[in-house]
């Protein structure tokens, strides 16, 4: 990526030009030497956190090659003779490589047969190569020419035997439907392919998750010591981001207080905590690509009546989901479970609000959210990998939201959690 100048403001410019006549001076007898900056001192929170990075091992090569292997028998099911993405996750997932999207086409082709090829602007060709490691096929178009033509070549030389090229979700539709415009493929979804090997985690994969996942907890646990009646959503946020970064890592989440917990991606209204206000903090971080998505709520300071009984009428529809996922039984089975718990006691019905305003769970891997989901309709059978969020909600606009979020794998034995379970509104880590 090229280096784009930042601007500098007045202030900026103004100090910057006292800096350098400073040092211009720097030699001249009488000049005092700039005193030290005080270090900072560490906040409280903060000093009970070290590093949690030890022991984290990523993805070997030798497993992306068998992904690849993968992706290729699944290709001949479906009668595909390639499959074309750009440098986003998949990327990631297959090839170890991650490239921003930007108006030049840059993209890999993983074909039914034979090794992956790259589509590169010409003068990005060295740096493309820097990140490749599997195969060595770069084909690169200058500026006053078409890459789409590349992509089409590609298939053919690797062999046509279906007239079929596999286009990924996140490839923009301008780069889709130049290669159709250039060539006599027909495009299909590699969907089949990509989640048909994204959705089902070996033990590496799971391995970084459950790290994502103990990390974001002590994040968590140490921030929410920091809740007090006049800080905000932003305070509360920052101080969860510092947790993640003593403990080695980027992450964050967002906070909610009050009557904006009922918004279940939160509110853009500035907030300011008073003693009693439900709080709820959700987000996560990802190691060496992988992710993770824990929502806690809580109560600053002694909890009402009633937000105790939402509080346990959620968690009852967190186990009743957590209880329905099955191997073998369908995706929606989760979602109809936990429903029925928030049903059953008058809210909804639907995705109705007061209710439950969205699907139980989402998948996650290395994004957060990806293939496949906990909502009615979904058939897909659950099966050994598989990992998914299970997060019921319940939402009372204009009075709070609970939501209680851990995340889930599923094992021969059936599913299993990343992390404990919140087991009361005043101990939200078991």
């Amino acid at each position: 990526m090229e280096n784009t100048p930042v601007p500098f403001s007045r202030r900026q410019f103004l100090s910057t030009s006292a800096l350098g006549a400073g040092a211009l001076a720097a030699g001249c007898a009488g000049t005092p030497e700039p005193a030290p900056a005080a270090a900072a001192e560490t906040p409280a929170f903060l000093k009970g956190l070290t590093p949690m990075t030890a022991g984290v091992v990523p993805i070997g090569d030798d497993e992306r090659r068998a992904r690849i292997a993968k992706a290729q028998k699944l290709m001949a099911e479906q009668k595909l003779d390639a499959i074309f993405m750009e440098g986003t996750a998949s990327c990631f997932y297959f090839a170890n490589m991650r490239w921003g999207q930007s108006e030049r086409t840059f993209g890999v082709v993983i074909p039914a047969n034979g090794e992956l090829a790259y589509v590169c602007p010409g003068f990005e060709e060295d740096r493309a190569r820097e990140m490749i490691t599997f195969g060595n096929d770069v084909r690169v178009w200058q500026e006053d020419e078409s890459p789409y033509k590349l992509i089409a070549d590609i298939v053919r030389d690797r062999g046509v035997r279906h007239g079929r090229i596999g286009i990924e979700e996140r490839v923009r539709f301008f780069i889709a439907d130049g290669i159709k415009k250039a060539s006599s493929l027909e495009l299909a979804d590699a969907t089949p392919v990509t989640a048909g090997c994204r959705m089902y985690k070996t033990a590496a994969e799971i391995a970084l998750m459950q790290r994502a996942n103990d990390v974001t907890i002590e994040a968590y646990r140490a921030a929410l010591t920091t809740m007090k009646p006049g800080m905000t959503q932003g305070e509360l946020s920052g101080n969860i981001a510092a947790a993640f970064k003593a403990l080695g890592y980027t992450g964050g989440a967002s906070a909610q207080f009050g009557i904006y917990t009922a918004f279940p991606h939160g509110s853009a209204t500035p907030q300011t905590l008073k003693e009693g206000d439900v709080v709820m903090i959700d987000g996560g971080m990802s190691c060496e690509g992988y992710a993770a998505d824990i929502t806690r709520t809580v109560v600053a300071g002694k909890a009402t009546t009633r937000q105790i009984e939402i509080w346990n009428l959620e968690k009852r529809a967190q186990d009743a989901g957590f209880a329905a996922a099955v191997i073998g039984a369908p995706c929606e089975n989760v979602d109809i479970a936990a429903r029925k718990v928030i049903v059953d006691a008058g809210f909804g019905p639907g995705y109705k609000v007061p209710g439950l305003p969205h699907r139980t769970g989402h998948g996650i891997g290395i994004e957060g959210h990806e293939w496949t989901n906990f909502v009615l309709g979904n058939k897909t059978p659950l099966a050994p990998g598989m990992c998914f969020s299970d997060e019921p909600t319940v939402a009372i606009y204009g009075e709070f939201g609970i939501r209680l979020e851990d995340c889930l794998f599923m094992t021969e034995a059936g599913p299993k959690f990343f992390t404990k379970q919140s087991i009361a509104i005043d101990q939200p880590f078991g």
